[in-house]
Parts: structure tokens; C-alpha cells; sequence
């Protein structure tokens, strides 16, 4: 549907997922900080742009996938962000997960110059960019989500419009909550099985044939049994993603304890130097509790 697409953050993630748009058949620009995060890129046909204004000068539509709210906004509303150069009836489509209230601020700045904005986080971690099977949540206007969706589908396979700006990030918080909860719930059980003196793999093996099973417990499970930790999703992104939870339902007035238990375990991890670990290692905040190990 698009003459030409621009991507911005081109990273861990989005580095596939802006070659999954290009082997789509997509003309693509792109911009990053770093050249040399560009260069795979560009050297497999993109042009390279100097900032997020010359991007969306020459996009029809404009893809974001940066670290945190602030990045967002300074992509997007700085003095060379893509707000200066959107072209009206463009569209900018922001796959970072950040502040849903932030997120609609932003599309309401947007909508004032006749450009349309899609929250639409991922979940899928490097290996789905890769293989172009993330999970993308999606929050706008329906018609919009529709004209882009053709582009979504060259970068993942569970795609579902959650509801208008706002909710594809509220959505990923959800997903975040569900994942940090149930990390915790798993190396609780592991410590568990541990400090009772029995076979932890053996008590994981027989807990996946049943109602616990999970995709958690399959994959932080063994990672945790290993006590290896190399990332996937990162004990300072998923730090980053539950401080947006509980700053949101403090806003709310919302009572999430279990959130809040686990975000304190992250923010431990953090202090302990472990930032750049899976964020399964919410165990060794656990184990450090009942000197256990870690």
C-alpha cells in the first residue's frame, strides 16, 4: 500500500524487522543514531537518512522502534523529529513499548498536521523478528490499522487491533505483567523444588505436562536450571516496561501487588549489576532472599 517506507531504530529488533519489510518488496529509508547500525541495511538496498525529519519527508509510512518514552518523543516531536517532516495523510506507526498516555499525547500532536499514528508494540523478542513471527498489538483508527497491515504482515503473524491510540500499548503492558508474574511464579517453584532437596529438571518436566505449563516455564525454565542468562528480553527492558505498568496504575488508582512485587525484584537486579541479563534472572533475586543461590 505504500510507495515508500521509512524505518527508524534499526537495532535488534528492528533490523529484521526493517529487512522483513524490504524482502516484502518495499522501497526503504532508514535512520539511527549509529551508521554502523545501518550499514546491513543499506547495503542491502535502503537509503540511509540524516535524521527523523528527512525520513519522513520522503515515507509514506514511518516505522519507530526505539528504546523508551523519551526516545519516542524525541524522534517523533524533537527538532528534527518526524512531526517537521511528515508529509499530511502519512503515517507514523510506533512498535516501541512506552506510556500509553504519552503515546496518545503524541498522536493528538500528530493528528493537528494531518498525519495518522498507530501505537503497535511487539512481542516475539529477536528470534520473531527475525523470522518475521511477532506478536504486534495495535491501537488507532481502524482504517488506518488496515492500510498498514499488509506491512505488519511482512513482520509478523499474530497481528490484532486492540482498540484506538493508546491500547496496543496498553495491551503490551498487559503482556509484560502476565510475562514478569509468571517469571516470578516459576523461580519460585524452582527455588522450591531446590531448597527441598528435589531434582528441580525432574519437577519442571513433570509440571509442563500440566495445567502450569507454560511458555515460561519451557524457556525461562531451563534457562533458569542452566543458571544461564543470556539475553533475549533484558533485565533493563523489562525493568523499563513494569516501570511504565506501575506508574500508569498509580495514575489509575490501581492495585497490581504482584506487579509491584516483581518490579521490586528488577529494580534489585538492576542495582546488583545484572542489567544486561534475561530478566529470568528475577530467580536470583529470589534465591538471594532464601540464600539459595545466585
Amino acid at each position: 500500500m505504500a510507495n515508500h517506507v521509512g524505518f527508524i531504530g534499526p537495532g535488534i529488533m528492528g533490523r529484521p524487522m526493517a529487512s522483513n519489510l524490504m524482502k516484502a518488496g518495499n522501497a526503504l529509508s532508514v535512520y539511527g543514531r549509529r551508521a554502523e547500525s545501518m550499514k546491513p541495511l543499506t547495503d542491502a538496498g535502503a537509503k540511509a537518512c540524516k535524521s527523523p525529519r528527512d525520513l519522513a519527508a520522503q515515507s509514506d509510512v514511518i516505522f519507530i522502534i526505539v528504546s523508551d518514552t523519551p526516545d519516542v518523543e524525541e524522534v517523533i516531536l524533537g527538532e528534527n523529529g518526524v512531526i517537521h517532516g511528515a508529509r499530511k495523510g502519512s503515517i507514523v506507526v510506533d512498535m516501541s513499548t512506552i506510556s500509553p498516555n504519552a503515546t496518545r499525547q503524541m498522536a493528538a500532536k500528530l493528528a493537528e498536521r494531518g498525519v495518522e499514528m498507530l501505537d503497535a508494540p511487539v512481542s516475539g523478542g529477536d528470534v520473531g523478528a527475525i523470522n518475521g513471527t511477532l506478536s504486534i498489538m495495535v491501537g488507532g483508527k481502524p482504517a488506518v490499522f488496515e492500510k498498514v497491515l499488509p506491512l505488519f504482515q511482512a513482520m509478523g503473524k499474530n497481528i490484532v487491533h486492540v482498540g484506538e491510540n493508546g491500547a496496543g500499548q496498553v495491551c503490551k503492558a498487559c503482556n509484560q505483567i502476565v510475562v514478569a508474574v509468571t517469571i516470578e511464579a516459576v523461580s519460585e517453584a524452582i527455588t522450591f523444588a531446590r531448597k527441598n532437596g528435589v531434582d528441580a529438571a525432574k519437577v519442571r518436566a513433570a509440571l509442563m505436562g500440566g495445567f502450569a505449563g507454560s511458555k515460561i516455564l519451557e524457556v525461562h525454565g531451563q534457562r533458569m536450571l542452566d543458571n544461564v542468562f543470556k539475553p533475549g528480553f533484558k533485565v533493563k527492558l523489562h525493568q523499563k516496561d513494569m516501570r511504565i505498568v506501575m506508574e500508569d496504575a498509580g495514575k489509575l488508582g490501581l492495585g497490581l501487588p504482584a506487579a509491584a512485587l516483581v518490579t521490586q525484584h528488577l529494580n534489585a537486579l538492576m542495582g546488583a549489576g545484572d542489567a544486561e541479563l534475561d530478566s529470568a534472572a528475577i530467580i536470583k533475586a529470589v534465591e538471594r532472599m532464601s540464600a539459595t543461590r545466585g
